[in-house]
């Protein structure tokens, strides 16, 4: 029997999302169910709702941070019981034998990861519908566990945009007394410094947002530096060992670079529009690397809120009902969010 999913979706590119019934597949041996109780609003979602990345699969119910309480489990499942609090984020499969899914990297499975939303199953044919809806069922291996004492409306946006600052972190060995900058203070950024201090590091805002000083500082970032004068940049010539760009904007990334102690490494994170014009002398004249990054796999998710629950770290969130996701998305696109929208599930 198919239970009946009510959700919000884009019909066709750039159109209103309207709200949409469909159904999901049975719950298999090794699947979860569960009742969505809050899904997040990503800039990724908007992308691909308006077709900018390339062509889409419509109607498309978007959504790819998804926080919720399983209400049913398989037969063969031994991951989940009903209860349990349960988190779903950009991937829902991988090819699970690749060199990467092995690894525990499944967003870089070398056939290509199961995006949550605007993809099709391993099968080739079913389409994938995200998390703007009251329910989801999820492999057991694909979703994970959320520490009961956090809230899942400030847990959502951790299944994407928590773990694409986790990994980076992690992966370029932040500790105590690491010196770490992070470039722009949204629904990304605001998870790198939450982390970064956490972990002990000295935290550094570079932000073209003055007004964004205060939240910065309350976030428990150590400096806020404005990228607005150019003069600032001098200020902070080779000061970090790590810089986190969260900023999809066009920017001169020399700029930065240079802002990078020898051996200092910039990770890109956030997609930006054009190619970036790199001088090598820049990076020939110090060591420094420039590395991109991409959300996190399971084990890493899994982790991040092992330690979110451990340090009570949550995103900072504003929750809306469904009926306001277009206007979400205008705000979203023009940075009036502080510092992620996040769907109640039950007002779909």
């Amino acid at each position: 029997m198919h239970m009946n999913t009510k959700g919000y979706a884009a019909l066709s590119a750039g159109s209103e999302l309207v709200p949409f019934e469909f159904d999901r597949r049975d719950v298999g041996a090794y699947d979860v169910e569960l009742d969505i109780k809050f899904a997040g609003i990503c800039h990724s979602d908007i992308h691909q709702a308006k077709e900018e990345w390339g062509p889409a699969i419509f109607p498309m119910v978007p959504g790819h941070e998804i926080a919720g309480v399983v209400t049913s489990v398989g037969s063969s499942v031994s991951k989940f019981k009903v209860g349990d609090h349960i988190g779903v984020g950009v991937f829902v499969d991988s090819c699970r034998k690749c060199e990467q899914c092995l690894k525990g990297l499944q967003q870089y499975c070398e056939e290509g990861m199961t995006g949550t939303y605007n993809g099709y199953e391993r099968d080739g044919k079913t389409v994938t519908m995200g998390g703007y809806s009251n329910r989801f069922v999820i492999n057991e291996d694909y979703a994970v566990h959320v520490p009961s004492n956090l809230p899942l409306d400030g847990v959502a946006p951790l299944l994407c945009a928590g773990v694409t600052l986790w990994s980076p972190i992690k992966h370029w060995n932040v500790t105590k007394g690491s010196k770490v900058a992070v470039m722009g203070l949204g629904g990304l950024g605001h998870m790198g410094v939450k982390f970064a201090v956490a972990m002990g590091a000295e935290v550094t805002v570079l932000s073209h947002s003055p007004s964004k000083e205060a939240d910065a500082l309350a976030m428990g970032a150590h400096h806020f530096v404005s990228t607005k004068d150019p003069a600032n940049f001098k200020k902070i010539a080779k000061s970090f060992d790590l810089i986190l760009n969260t900023v999809s904007a066009e920017i001169d990334i020399n700029q930065y670079l240079n802002l990078l102690k020898q051996e200092g490494t910039l990770v890109v994170i956030g997609l930006p529009g054009k190619p970036y014009a790199v001088n090598a002398g820049v990076l020939l004249g110090a060591r420094r690397s420039m590395a991109g990054s991409m959300i996190g796999g399971i084990p890493e998710m899994q982790q991040m809120l092992d330690f979110c629950g451990e340090h009570n770290i949550l995103s900072d969130v504003e929750v809306i009902n469904a009926d306001y996701i277009n206007k979400a998305y205008e705000r979203t696109i023009a940075s009036d969010v502080k510092y992620r929208f996040v769907i109640d599930g039950s007002s779909f």
